[in-house]
């Protein structure tokens, strides 16, 4: 079996409604465009990705891809996963994580079809469902957070995390009233999203440890390992970082051999994919670490994040980034939260998800081969 062909289809995300995370993303509405990737085998096998998100373009990463990516796996055995793998990271330089990510993410769909198995029993299955929890987009005032929290807290969900305003002051107050209303029981987090300086973090962190919040995310900027690990050495709380740690999964190297968190954070899009996000998942386990999965900024890529969950045992929940209309786009059926807060595994063979091709097709802007 070869690969016999390379598509990447871009497609209108039309009706996106105004949504901020923080200050990396700024506010985001409108239109944006995600990319399906076709990797076609002359056997027939056909894998499949995303690319894109609601506030990144796909046309971002999508030239790269065909350009340099797609040349380093025409005429190979898509089986041969690791070394194709080593090759897409090799053009790193002249193109994306994000566009190896999708590479890699569709490499897997096909071998998952071959095997006529879903990709999390090619990885291991450890499980077969995982507790998610809510993260909220960035909001206004407390009073909107305490009512989404408690919407997700009666819907049975595992936990809820905050994206705050970004202004310290203000994000424990936000941290507060939230707590206020769900009970001292029900598990909370915090995603600063790199809002923060040293003191700065530090009040936060000393705020929302008395709260008994679950873990503190990404306080810092991610270059910053030294003020890293003088607040793991000053806070109890549990500190979580960082799925943008510099290049592929080495990159997470430092981050465990300076004690600079206690948590590593990826996903298969900002860490390039399947393969690496595994390697980094064992390489956590070998330090008693968690790598908790970062949300992938599409409805394909939560389906490869899902199978990552049920694959490894050191994460503990899969997140669901909130607003629907700004993450589920492109399926016919999306990744679903059951009424006890659980999600389960696809059964389906390779990705398990049921691709939206009539939309693709009514949407399509561009092909690109």
């Amino acid at each position: 079996m070869k690969i016999d062909d390379v598509t990447l289809t871009l497609f209108a995300w039309d009706d996106i409604p105004a949504t901020r995370y923080g200050q990396h993303t700024g506010q985001f509405s409108g239109q944006s465009q995600l990319g399906l990737l076709t990797i076609k085998t002359d056997d027939g096998v056909e894998g499949h990705a995303f690319l894109g998100a609601a506030s990144r373009s796909a046309t971002i990463d999508a030239q790269s891809l065909i350009d340099y990516l797609k040349p380093m796996v025409m005429g190979q055995d898509p089986m041969e996963h690791e070394r194709l793998y080593k090759g897409l990271h090799s053009r790193l330089r002249a193109t994306t994580l994000r566009a190896i990510g999708a590479m890699d993410v569709a490499l897997w769909d096909i071998a998952g079809k071959v095997a006529g198995l879903p990709i999390y029993k090619m990885l291991g299955a450890y499980r077969h469902s995982i507790p998610a929890y809510a993260s909220s987009p960035t909001m206004e005032s407390p009073e909107e957070y305490v009512a989404q929290a408690l919407e997700f807290q009666s819907a049975g969900w595992a936990a809820y995390k905050i994206h705050p305003p970004a202004v310290w002051k203000r994000d424990i107050k936000v941290c507060q009233a939230v707590r206020e209303a769900v009970g001292d029981d029900y598990t909370l987090m915090l995603d600063s999203t790199w809002s923060y300086d040293y003191p700065q973090a530090v009040r936060v962190g000393r705020a929302i440890e008395e709260l008994d919040y679950y873990w503190y995310e990404d306080p810092l900027a991610e270059e910053d390992i030294y003020n890293y690990v003088k607040l793991r050495q000053t806070l109890d709380i549990p500190i979580l970082a960082t799925e943008y740690s510099p290049g592929g999964f080495k990159g997470y190297a430092p981050w465990i051999m300076l004690h600079a968190t206690d948590y590593l954070r990826g996903d298969v899009a900002v860490k390039g994919g399947l393969t690496p996000c595994i390697k980094a998942a064992h390489m956590a386990e070998g330090f008693g670490m968690n790598f908790e999965i970062h949300h992938g900024g599409n409805s394909l890529n939560n389906f490869a994040n899902f199978h990552l969950c049920m694959a490894i045992s050191n994460c503990e929940f899969f997140e669901v980034l909130l607003p629907d209309g700004a993450q589920k786009y492109g399926m016919v059926d999306d990744v679903e939260v059951d009424a006890n807060g659980m999600v389960h595994a696809p059964t389906g063979p390779g990705l398990g998800g049921n691709i939206d091709f009539d939309l693709v097709k009514a949407k399509t802007t561009q092909t690109l081969r």
